[in-house]
């Protein structure tokens, strides 16, 4: 049994590759969007239980798929991780702007991420179904 469903939505395929498989080795299934309008597209489809957001990205940047996640009624209550290079406070600030509810910043601390997952998975698990 999954531990949960988690979209990533990176561009990136060596980040992808790493975050997939520390997610899955730990029981999360994951699916792939590579970039942001696939994104929004899937999240809708797909329900996921969790995101992982890239901030910058092809055909439509991170922080408006986010916006557009957080603002669809159907998608808004899936708790969404920024993962990026975008390391100033006004870049944190505005992901947190655009509706992401945690920010981690590349390279990655494995088990800063691990912990991140884990946090928000089991909030996310007393949501509100949309």
């Amino acid at each position: 049994m999954s531990a949960g469903r988690i979209l990533i939505i990176e561009d990136n395929m060596d980040t992808y590759e790493l975050v997939r498989f520390i997610l899955e080795k730990n029981g999360y299934e994951t699916f792939l969007a590579m970039n942001g309008r696939d994104g929004v597209n899937a999240a809708v489809k797909q329900k996921p239980d969790l995101i992982i957001m890239d901030l910058s990205m092809p055909e439509m940047d991170g922080w408006t798929a986010t916006r557009l996640i957080k603002g669809n009624v159907q998608t808004s209550s899936i708790p969404l991780i920024a993962l990026t290079a975008h390391a100033l406070p006004s870049d944190r600030k505005r992901a947190f702007d655009a509706g992401c509810d945690e920010y981690i910043t590349k390279p990655m601390d494995l088990l800063e991420l691990l912990d991140t997952v884990s946090h928000w998975m089991r909030k996310g698990l007393t949501r509100p179904e949309a």
